[in-house]
């Protein structure tokens, strides 16, 4: 069952609780994460140390915003790990997004370890006056 999390400060989304551990049995990372509210939409900044482009993926369905990352475990050639902080494993991390951002015009981009998600709104919805022709 996934809970949601209301954030009260946007209302253009919401978190969706991330699980311990994957379908796979691996252990999930939720990497920090900071939105903020810019004049077109929103920037979500989120920290994936470690994590090649190649290996991140950003996907949204159903106005479901989902980032996903693997950090694989450093090899050293002939070396056995005495002490150990790093870890290996996924990183996953999904937000319920509002009707009022366009999931056709989101970008992503990925420096340092920073990933940098653009979710802009959509456009107002302009009236628009048909032109009324006779029928003969």
């Amino acid at each position: 069952m996934i809970r949601m999390k209301v954030m009260t400060q946007t209302p253009d989304w919401t978190e969706q609780t991330t699980p311990d551990t994957s379908h796979t049995g691996r252990r999930l990372f939720s990497p920090r994460v900071d939105i903020y509210e810019v004049a077109d939409g929103l920037v979500l900044l989120a920290d994936l140390p470690g994590v090649d482009e190649s290996a991140v993926e950003v996907t949204v369905e159903n106005q479901v915003l989902t980032l996903r990352g693997r950090v694989a475990e450093p090899a050293l050639a002939e070396a056995r790990p005495v002490y150990r902080e790093y870890r290996s494993g996924d990183y996953f991390r999904r937000f319920s997004l509002a009707n009022t951002i366009d999931t056709n015009a989101i970008e992503a981009q990925l420096q340092d370890g920073l990933l940098q998600i653009s979710l802009p709104h959509r456009a107002a919805v302009k009236p628009q006056r048909i032109q009324v022709q006779s029928a003969t």
